[in-house]
């Protein structure tokens, strides 16, 4: 893995994989100004395929789709990142095509889409589940971006305007920290003069300071959503927890894949689903932001079955924090996280995709090989120990289902 630094202070990390036949880009912008509406960067994520000051938005996937480029951008609260990727023979032309939507993007589109983007979120709000998990971000991010969820841009999309979004582009083009990262067979003195052609007039900020605050969750707090022609009971507790940065980021990344989100094998599955058949679905998650992150367990159920369902979760939960794991049981949750990290790094994108991420972060692209490396030392003691540090009060508890079963939660 090299790094190089372009005259504008653009890093351009690059991980060489000789005779793959696809180059893949990243190109990733911080975002560090909190969004003043929610939808403003959903908006501006959308309309960045819509058309240039040189190609209208039919052109754009006409070109993209004659030499197979694939183009696309991807924006969180914390950062943009356009992804290419594209024959190595076509790399060039994928450069100009990248360059021109990032630099030249008109926005022209913005009444449509704020048109389209509304019937989207009102169709999406209509399963029991988006309708949950929406409930359930909003009030654990409570007063914060990553709290706009679909509701929250629907009471805020009609106040949004173009000028906005226009605003918002300007800002990330001039003031935001960016990283370039690529991987995939190529020649570095080419590659390099070809990136400086493209993209050597954009401005960079590496000092820029994130004005996103860290969330706060002060008490405990109990959202019931009514829905009343729901088949499914759909139940969402979570706690914040220690980030990216924290020493015990791998530690609950294992002890994640322990309680739920290592599938048949998992905890959560095997007791709520396998023995007692609760579930129609069970899981885990472990969310990291760069401000904070989540840990939370989800299960969908019979509405009749929400008090055992809850009485299930706090048994498992109780279980990891005051019980060791065996050391057979962490081991296969290592193996089987580290089984999943290597599958999802196999492709060119996905790697250029982590590089930034962790260039971002300032933990260095190669962090995945480090990481690999944490989870194998994580201990039958680190795992009690960030179970007791994460799974305590405050804590948000959603419940979506018909009015008469909430009655008795």
């Amino acid at each position: 893995m090299n790094k190089i630094i372009l005259d504008n202070t653009i890093p351009v990390v690059l991980k060489e994989n000789k005779n793959t036949p696809r180059h893949a880009m990243c190109f990733y912008f911080k975002i560090d100004e909190p969004e003043k509406k929610a939808g403003l960067y959903t908006i501006l994520n959308r309309l960045f395929l819509q058309g240039t000051k040189k190609r209208s938005a039919a052109q754009l996937a006409q070109e993209l789709d004659e030499n197979a480029i694939d183009c696309y951008s991807e924006m969180k609260q914390d950062f943009l990142r356009f992804k290419l990727q594209c024959l190595n023979e076509d790399f060039e032309k994928g450069l100009e095509i990248l360059a021109d939507i990032i630099k030249n993007s008109t926005l022209e589109e913005f009444d449509k889409e704020v048109i389209k983007l509304k019937g989207e979120i009102q169709a999406e709000l209509d399963d029991p589940k988006s309708k949950a998990l929406d409930g359930f971000y909003k009030n654990i991010y409570k007063n914060h971006p990553y709290g706009h969820t679909y509701t929250k841009i629907l009471e805020d999309i009609d106040e949004l305007t173009k000028s906005d979004v226009e605003c918002a582009y300007k800002n990330l083009l001039e003031n935001s920290s960016k990283i370039i990262s690529i991987a995939g067979d190529f020649e570095k003195d080419n590659l390099e003069e070809m990136l400086k052609k493209h993209f050597s007039d954009l401005k960079n900020n590496p000092d820029a300071q994130s004005k996103i605050p860290v969330p706060q969750l002060k008490e405990n707090s109990v959202v019931k959503i009514v829905k009343n022609d729901a088949s499914q009971a759909q139940i969402i507790q979570g706690w914040h927890v220690p980030t990216i940065y924290s020493k015990d980021y791998a530690s609950i990344m294992v002890m994640n894949t322990m309680l739920g989100s290592s599938g048949l094998s998992s905890r959560l599955f095997l007791e709520l689903r396998d023995k007692k058949g609760l579930a129609y679905v069970v899981r885990s998650s472990y969310e990291i932001y760069d401000k904070a992150a989540l840990f939370n367990v989800y299960i969908a159920t019979e509405p009749k079955n929400i008090k055992t369902c809850l009485e299930g979760f706090k048994v498992e939960l109780d279980k990891i924090k005051n019980i060791p794991v065996t050391q057979e049981e962490l081991e296969n949750a290592k193996n089987n996280l580290i089984g999943k990290r290597q599958f999802f790094t196999e492709t060119n994108l996905q790697q250029s995709s982590l590089m930034a991420f962790y260039e971002d972060k300032g933990l260095g692209a190669n962090f995945e090989e480090k990481l690999i490396e944490l989870v194998k030392q994580v201990s039958v003691q680190d795992i009690q120990r960030v179970a007791n540090e994460c799974i305590k009060d405050p804590f948000v508890l959603t419940i979506l289902a018909p009015e008469e079963y909430l009655k008795e939660v």
